[in-house]
């Protein structure tokens, strides 16, 4: 049986279709399915790294905090969008949460809508309040002047240091050569036993002369 060369012509054409049909649809999907959008957040910034998107298209991205401010406002770009410098934080003494918005100009199923959140940093947390009480608010008034160091303890010394005895009324008033007041006492007594001695000799003396 021989096949019209119509028919051999029309199979090849219809051939020729669904092969190009079919490398169009992978070569199509290919740069769609490979979107790729990463990225991180820590305590003080936000970092993008969108790539492998449709360069054909217009993408859209926005970054923000949610219930604050816009870190990145809508930027279009085509086949990737990197910032130059990750996105700074505000500081806060409590958790963000950051919202990302990326609209694929291939199709909505490429697009995100994802939020993370942002720690307190270290740095930024507040000491614990403390429990002890106030003191109490210092005093105005100008304080009165201490006393020099050098005076205290000679008044110290002076207030605890015993009074100088006083002499005693009974004791014996002294000459002012020095000499007590019994002296002529003694020299009287020296003189009657001089004088007694003196009479003995001569008594001895007389009584020899009479024996002679």
């Amino acid at each position: 049986m021989t096949i019209p060369r119509r028919s051999w012509r029309g199979a090849g054409a219809f051939a020729a279709a669904a092969v190009a049909g079919l490398a169009g649809g992978v070569i199509s999907a290919g740069p769609a399915a490979a979107h790729t959008p990463t990225w991180a957040v820590t305590c003080s910034e936000v970092s993008l790294d969108l790539t492998a998107y449709n360069s054909g298209v217009t993408n859209e991205v926005t970054v923000s905090i949610v219930d604050g401010e816009v870190l990145l406002p809508t930027t279009k770009f085509g086949r990737e969008f990197r910032t130059d410098k990750p996105l700074q934080l505000p500081k806060h003494d409590k958790e963000l949460t950051v919202h990302l918005v990326v609209k694929a100009g291939d199709g909505a199923n490429f697009s995100r809508d994802e939020t993370k959140t942002a720690p307190v940093c270290e740095e930024d947390t507040p000491p614990p309040a403390s429990t002890e009480k106030p003191s109490e608010k210092p005093s105005t008034e100008p304080p009165t002047s201490a006393p020099k160091a050098s005076e205290t303890p000679s008044e110290t010394a002076t207030e605890a240091a015993p009074a100088a005895a006083e002499p005693s009324s009974s004791a014996p008033d002294l000459a002012e050569t020095g000499s007590s007041s019994a002296t002529p006492i003694i020299g009287g007594a020296a003189f009657a036993v001089l004088l007694a001695g003196g009479g003995i000799l001569w008594s001895v003396r007389k009584r020899r002369g009479a024996q002679h």
